[in-house]
């Protein structure tokens, strides 16, 4: 039986990551990028698809207990046995050459036969490697993959099955180590990691770096557990941070609602610089702008609601047969077909970070203000043109409300900018003309007077949960009428279970897709910014004390809630939903000190 999607922890070494079970067992790694092809694929597929597990030998069901290490992306879990008791600490260190996955066992009681099996399936669980031995370690390689896996000279390990099993015995006290090296085939064997030494370096550097955030009010736990995620989703040598570690977890189990997240949306790009900055950390905030810089270059017309860790701009999609999918939901994904769509609301997003940016102090470089003028030339030919929106709809193209806000807000920092800096040059009245249009058209054509709310598009009785924000990028104070009438309509209408879902999917829908998908944590999030602008804090902090708990045990969320089942949906751990868990907590909380 496969572990559900919040069964998992994260480990891993800000180039790519891998989620360990409560079992014991890794069930994710793509190696050696987040993007790249998953040698352990049991996550979407059985265990023929690749694993490793190590847990006490006979343990069938899930581990005793399981935490990070403070301030740490290093996790331990321990099992109680008859026999006695171990801790599994699994980490990936700081990345040299090469991505290690360091696993130590360690006896806290009695002696306890402990096995490993590690199942290498490259390709996403396609491909079987050879395996042979050199050198007194066992070697994997099919094609341009290769894996090294070494541990203790005592432990003895054998093949069986195509997987490499060893079975020992550690006493209170003992410890054994075991190394996965990837490298390319081509390449000869990276240098040898110490294994303890590489937890002792990683739990010192994870604690300096998570001693920088400033935040220090209620809740510093989550908020510190998800800047760490975030920084866990970081591909450091560009600063692109993906949306999620995962493809193809379900929006609705047994649905095909089945996405890969593995790319870096530049929807995220204002809220999570502003995430990064108010809670301290400039450096990331910086190479997240610098990489944002990069993947926005060239022509205005072709600019991409996501690109690949370093920009790249292709990502075809296609389907894995040959993968079950989690908890049976096909089919299974990689690639993003929605990288072509038109989304007129990322104009906004651009022209708000980097305006944020410049705001905040960040370095300036020479031709930020350049790519914006050209970006706002672009966007005055071709705003009336109809587009997907933000959540990537296949039901063809719609005057977006969200849009069109965006395109007002991507004019009003074009303004601001001028009027804020005379040594800047642009087309001020022209800009301000078009922030003055858009804003009339959208209080005109995306406003029901009947329900007092704003709507999903244009001509439509439809809400979206994206009107949250309508407030919060400015567009119309908190106090309007009619802002608070769309707080209370989304809320109303698209509420459930205390949480939001995006949109309706019941019936005829904008998504072009059949099934439906459970509640979005970032829009619930943003509904409790919402309530705490229009003064309904105490409302906004209940809801935020709800979101919260929907945390697993070691802190992470995915992308959707079902409040009915009780489970996580889609992809996981979600960049989009702990960016929200940071911002909320800061709105909410900022200046206060912990409890």
């Amino acid at each position: 039986m496969q572990p559900r999607i919040e069964d998992y922890a994260l480990i891993g070494d800000e180039q790519t990551a891998a989620l360990v079970g409560v079992d014991g067992s890794v069930d994710w790694l793509c190696l050696p990028r987040f993007d790249s092809a998953a040698c352990f694929a049991r996550l979407l597929g059985d265990e023929e698809n690749g694993h490793w597990r190590v847990a006490p030998k006979g343990a069938q069901g899930p581990c005793t207990r399981r935490a990070y290490r403070p301030g740490t992306l290093v996790l331990d879990t321990e099992w109680e046995t008859g026999e006695g008791a171990i801790r599994v600490t699994d980490l990936m260190p700081q990345r040299d050459r090469a991505p290690d996955v360091v696993r130590i066992v360690q006896g806290l009681r009695g002696r306890v036969t402990v096995r490993s099996t590690l199942r290498l399936r490259f390709d996403y669980g396609w491909v079987v490697p050879w395996m042979r031995r050199v050198d007194g370690h066992r070697v994997a390689v099919a094609g341009p993959d290769a894996v090294w896996f070494r541990s203790e000279p005592a432990v003895r390990t054998w093949g069986e099955d195509f997987s490499t099993y060893a079975e020992f015995t550690v006493g209170e006290g003992e410890s054994v180590a075991f190394v996965l090296t990837w490298h390319p085939s081509h390449h000869p064997r990276p240098p040898l990691v110490d294994p303890y030494e590489a937890l002792r370096a990683s739990v010192e550097d994870w604690k300096a770096w998570s001693a920088r955030c400033r935040y220090d009010g209620p809740h510093r736990d989550m908020v510190v557990r998800s800047l760490i995620t975030l920084k866990a989703l970081t591909y450091v040598p560009t600063g692109g941070i993906v949306a999620a570690l995962t493809t193809s977890l379900p929006e609705e189990i047994g649905g095909v609602r089945n996405w890969d997240y593995r790319y870096c949306w530049l929807r995220d790009s204002t809220l999570t610089l502003n995430a990064l900055l108010a809670a301290g950390y400039q450096e990331e905030a910086e190479e997240w702008r610098n990489w944002l810089l990069r993947a926005a270059a060239g022509d205005p017309a072709d600019l991409q609601l996501m690109y690949g860790l370093g920009g790249e701009r292709r990502m075809p999609e296609c389907e894995l047969p040959w993968l079950s999918g989690h908890l049976g939901s096909r089919p299974v994904r990689i690639g993003n077909g929605a990288v072509n769509q038109l989304q007129l609301d990322v104009y906004g997003e651009v022209m708000d970070s980097l305006s944020l940016a410049r705001a905040a102090g960040l370095s300036p470089k020479p031709h930020i203000w350049s790519l914006q003028c050209a970006l706002m030339k672009w966007l005055c030919r071709n705003w009336r043109q109809p587009d997907e929106g933000l959540w990537e709809v296949r039901g063809g193209r719609r005057q977006f409300v969200h849009s069109k806000v965006m395109v007002w807000v991507a004019a009003d920092r074009a303004v601001r900018t001028l009027e804020s800096h005379p040594g800047l040059h642009g087309d001020l009245e022209g800009w301000r003309a078009l922030r003055d249009e858009v804003h009339r058209e959208v209080c005109e054509k995306g406003y029901d007077p009947e329900r007092n709310t704003f709507t999903q598009y244009y001509g439509s009785r439809d809400l979206d949960a994206s009107l949250l924000l309508i407030p919060r990028v400015g567009f119309l104070p908190p106090g309007d009428p009619r802002v608070v009438g769309t707080i209370d309509a989304v809320r109303e209408e698209l509420g459930h279970g205390g949480l939001v879902r995006r949109y309706r999917t019941d019936g005829a829908t904008v998504d072009g897709l059949p099934g439906g998908e459970g509640t979005f944590l970032a829009c619930s999030f943003w509904l409790a910014d919402a309530l705490h602008m229009t003064g309904r804090t105490q409302e906004a902090r209940e809801l935020f004390e709800r979101l919260v708990d929907l945390a697993n045990d070691v802190g992470l969320l995915a992308e959707e809630y079902d409040p009915v089942n009780g489970r996580h949906l889609g992809n996981f751990p979600q960049a989009f939903s702990h960016i929200g868990l940071v911002n909320t907590a800061l709105t909410l909380f900022d200046g206060e000190e912990a409890g």
